[in-house]
């Protein structure tokens, strides 16, 4: 049985003697974790990677003598161990960019009343690095730090497909095609793309998920860090057409000024309350 790689290395890795199928398949069942699992047992994890059970077994066990993961309370239960949360915060704490984005995701987050998030993309997948919520926002998700969410359909992930140089944008097409992600999504995109190129900023109106609209930007760091977007949320009856063109140019402003912070490793250059 083939195991189902990661998303986004389907296409390349079987071609590539340089990819080592045993690494990804490690990697994999860490991924399937979500935010709300504190335990998956062996069946789910198979079902969600693809994996065959008694690979699941062997991988788990490895996994956990390197702290990885924990068995849980029930037989063939696992959890994430503090190996995968040390993992993270090497890397955020190497770049540091959700603290610094923070005072000013949090002031926009207050002013217009919606969710904002700092995102990243991991393969065909959106994944929030940093999330700020207004006192008054309806919660509309419940998403937080370490959500993942599809990268075509979502205002976030068509922001940081718009990031990329073009010959990067077809390949990542391509791989979606190749993905098998419905027509609609794929469409949706490259008209996000297009809006993109004229507005600034993308839009998702319920494309995702049904009541929930949100809009995004590109956030360019530079340095060689990686493509980054902010992306701001809320119910669609409280983001209308002419509500999302502000908030987009609003958006533009906090990415800029977040981008400066991050190239002068401090806070931003406002006096927003925090």
């Amino acid at each position: 049985m083939n195991a189902r790689l990661p998303a986004g290395v389907e296409g390349e890795a079987p071609r590539d003697r340089r990819f080592v199928t045993a690494l990804a398949r490690g990697l994999e069942v860490l991924r399937c974790f979500g935010p709300d699992d504190l335990w998956l047992g062996h069946r789910e994890i198979a079902r969600r990677t693809g994996l065959p059970p008694s690979t699941v077994s062997r991988l788990a066990y490895t996994l956990k003598m390197l702290g990885c993961l924990k068995a849980g309370p029930g037989i063939g239960q696992y959890g994430l161990d503090a190996g995968v949360i040390a993992l993270g915060f090497s890397m955020l704490g190497r770049y540091d960019i959700a603290r610094i984005a923070r005072p000013t995701m949090q002031a926009l987050a207050d002013e217009a009343g919606v969710q904002v998030a700092l995102c990243v993309r991991h393969g065909l997948e959106v994944v929030y690095v940093g999330h700020c919520r207004a006192p008054q926002a309806r919660s509309v998700l419940g998403l937080d730090v370490g959500a993942r969410l599809p990268l075509a359909p979502t205002a976030a992930g068509r922001a940081l497909v718009a990031g990329l140089e073009p010959a990067e944008q077809r390949r990542l097409l391509q791989q979606l095609q190749q993905a098998a992600r419905p027509e609609a999504e794929l469409q949706g995109l490259r008209q996000a793309l297009q809006a993109h190129a004229a507005e600034g900023f993308t839009r998702s109106t319920e494309d995702w998920e049904r009541g929930v609209s949100a809009v995004a930007v590109p956030l360019q760091l530079g340095a060689g860090l990686a493509p980054m977007a902010l992306s701001c949320g809320t119910a669609s009856s409280a983001l209308g057409g002419a509500e999302m063109a502000t908030l987009g140019q609003r958006l533009r402003a906090a990415a800029e000024e977040v981008r400066h912070a991050v190239q002068r490793g401090g806070e931003p250059r406002t006096g927003r309350s925090r």
